[in-house]
């Protein structure tokens, strides 16, 4: 619709008698007519989504719902959570998730202090370990690290309270057994130790590993057994989704999944934890993925993935 501003003032022409009346009719008639229109725009037409909607106003929010496609940390909290988020904004509120970055980056100057052993309730254990590296020196410290701080990210945006049992904020550890207490204590619903394996050159792909069903000293893990393997399968089938990586072929026969009576972090936990061992460090394939920020991007967005669906139920 073509539009004439008040100020617009073009050289009068003289009129007839006729036109004059024309003209006072047209004056009378338009006021309505725009009135009318008026009108009918408030209370909106057929197409428009019903009364008191704007048109269009459905396609543009569905418009604004993206978000950073690469989800890197750091990226402006002003994009939309459901990008990344299956559950979406707020899904895990209330929910208590620690994850537990495996081996302190300072572990290695301080080999006396892990070199100690904790009870882990099945028997004795070293306290920790200095981890596993590439052979190009990228240590697995490093990476857990990395993905813990991609996954807490993610987590966080969906309204998850995160905690980890070390951010390279302390000297050495914690030790296994205190990892499992930080767990307990938070206390957590879901605990996912997260950790890169040191196996032969050749052997590939991800595993994770389970409780299995102890009752002896100060571990029982009777309580979680069931809910652990629930937590793990969904980790193990979103993480191979979200990375495009295959289960473990050398151990858990292809499954991705592995029972283990030996760790003092799943033996004294008393609330639904597993570990993940993203790949092997010491294979030149699995590395290449292991080193590439993206794929640790991939791999935090598999693990979040499994969690929020284990905490939705």
């Amino acid at each position: 619709m073509s539009y004439v501003g008040p100020d617009f003032d073009p050289p009068r022409p003289r009129r007839s008698p006729l036109r004059r009346t024309l003209t006072v009719v047209l004056a009378a008639l338009v006021p309505g007519a725009l009135l009318g229109w008026l009108a009918f725009e408030t209370l909106g037409g057929a197409d428009d989504g019903g009364p008191g909607r704007a048109a269009g106003a459905t396609s543009s929010t569905a418009g604004s719902a993206g978000g950073d496609p690469d989800d890197k940390p750091g990226a402006s909290t002003s994009q939309s959570p459901t990008a990344s988020a299956p559950g979406g904004a707020g899904a895990l509120a209330g929910k208590v998730v620690v994850i537990d970055p495996g081996h302190n980056p300072a572990n290695f100057a301080h080999t006396a202090e892990i070199n100690s052993k904790v009870d882990i309730g099945t028997h004795k254990k070293e306290c920790d370990t200095t981890g596993t590296t590439t052979n190009s020196g990228y240590t697995e410290a490093a990476f857990t690290l990395d993905v813990a701080h991609r996954l807490r990210t993610l987590l966080e945006r969906q309204g998850a309270t995160v905690k980890l049992t070390q951010d390279a904020d302390r000297p050495y550890g914690p030790c296994i057994d205190e990892r499992a207490r930080i767990g307990n204590s938070a206390p957590a619903d879901a605990v996912v130790s997260v950790h890169a394996d040191g196996a032969a050159s050749g052997q590939r792909g991800f595993h994770v590993i389970l409780p299995g069903a102890v009752h002896e000293g100060g571990a029982d893990t009777r309580a979680i057994v069931a809910p652990s393997r629930e937590l793990g399968e969904l980790i193990a089938d979103d993480f191979a989704e979200s990375t495009d990586t295959s289960p473990s072929n050398y151990v858990g026969d292809g499954t991705g999944l592995v029972t283990r009576e030996d760790l003092g972090g799943l033996n004294l936990s008393t609330v639904p934890k597993v570990f993940i061992e993203c790949g092997n460090m010491r294979d030149s394939k699995d590395a290449a993925l292991l080193t590439s920020g993206a794929w640790r991007q991939k791999a935090a967005q598999g693990i979040s993935e499994g969690i929020v669906s284990f905490l939705r139920g």
